[in-house]
């Protein structure tokens, strides 16, 4: 079974529940919610991170998870150009995860709250249990002018793509911290993989261009594109020697490294978008399915590889 069709059977196991407040449920970043008479939408999001699948307990921080655990749905509200608001977080913590350990993940936690544009984030619950694996689970509502939030369904043909950042530090950070014995304490791609930060404000900046379509790079270029194309019903055409890069990453990994938590979005033509290096066009949109690798005239399906949950 793949994360795909879990969640298509999921779905299909609900339908026939519908709420009138409910403006935008599965298939984006956000579930969007609009109560009557509110200037604003609600934006709910929920990750987790998961013991042996998202982090190995020997290799990852405890301060750079709890930072990570929080930021994976950051990035969620900062891809619907929303604020974050509150959040909640449930936990399965193991006996080897109890004390100290479980301190520095909370302090990693709040620091992750104190970036920037999450000032106003406040922890209004959650749950916990004991188990054989840590489990961490947060699920952050935000807000946004009501009918203003960025999906990923709005692309239209003779937009540009841009991305945000550069690609690949994850990935390459993720390969040094699995190789025997420590990465050097100052290494800049484990510290790219530890450290993510959510694009709050560009978020934000986003929906006042407006862009047409938004997603956040969680699981990697080429799986993010993909579905940004799917949800828009349109093909999306990538020059892969356009792609920023980490240092010392190559094109082809930086396509498919995940947990880089920026920005993939599309704007009209002759839209003002923010400089690089905080963002750099790297295709444009157009009439068809799939996405596309395109370099001199030549043209390669790029298929949705990258990080899997399963």
């Amino acid at each position: 079974m793949t994360e795909v069709s879990l969640i298509a059977a999921i779905e299909a196991l609900w339908r026939g529940r519908e709420n009138p407040w409910v403006a935008l449920a599965g298939g984006d970043d956000c579930a969007v919610l609009r109560l009557p008479g509110s200037p604003d939408d609600l934006l709910v999001t929920s990750d987790q991170i998961v013991e042996n699948r998202h982090f190995l307990p020997g290799r990852h921080p405890p301060a750079a998870l709890g930072r990570k655990a929080l930021v994976r749905s950051l990035s969620d509200i900062a891809a619907m150009g929303g604020r974050p608001a509150f959040f909640l977080q449930t936990l399965c913590i193991p006996r080897w995860a109890e004390g100290a350990w479980h301190d520095e993940f909370q302090s990693g936690m709040r620091q992750a709250a104190e970036l920037s544009g999450a000032e106003r984030l406040a922890l209004v619950g959650g749950d916990i249990a004991g188990g054989e694996r840590f489990v961490a689970t947060t699920t952050v509502i935000g807000t946004v002018e009501a009918g203003t939030a960025l999906t990923r369904g709005g692309a239209r043909p003779g937009d540009s793509l841009h991305v945000s950042g550069t690609l690949g530090g994850s990935g390459l950070g993720l390969a040094r911290l699995h190789r025997e014995g420590p990465p050097a304490p100052d290494d800049s791609a484990v510290r790219r993989h530890c450290e993510p930060s959510p694009r709050l404000g560009l978020g934000r900046e986003l929906r006042g261009i407006p862009a047409s379509a938004a997603i956040d790079l969680s699981d990697g270029l080429a799986i993010d594109a993909n579905r940004l194309a799917v949800a828009s019903g349109l093909a999306v055409v990538i020059d892969p020697v356009l792609v920023p890069l980490f240092p010392g990453v190559r094109a082809e990994d930086a396509i498919r490294s995940g947990e880089e938590y920026e920005l993939l979005f599309t704007v009209p033509p002759n839209a003002l978008v923010p400089p690089e290096p905080l963002a750099t066009r790297i295709g444009h949109v157009e009439p068809g399915t799939g996405v596309w690798l395109e370099t001199g005239g030549d043209r390669v399906a790029l298929a949705a590889e990258g990080f899997t949950h399963f």
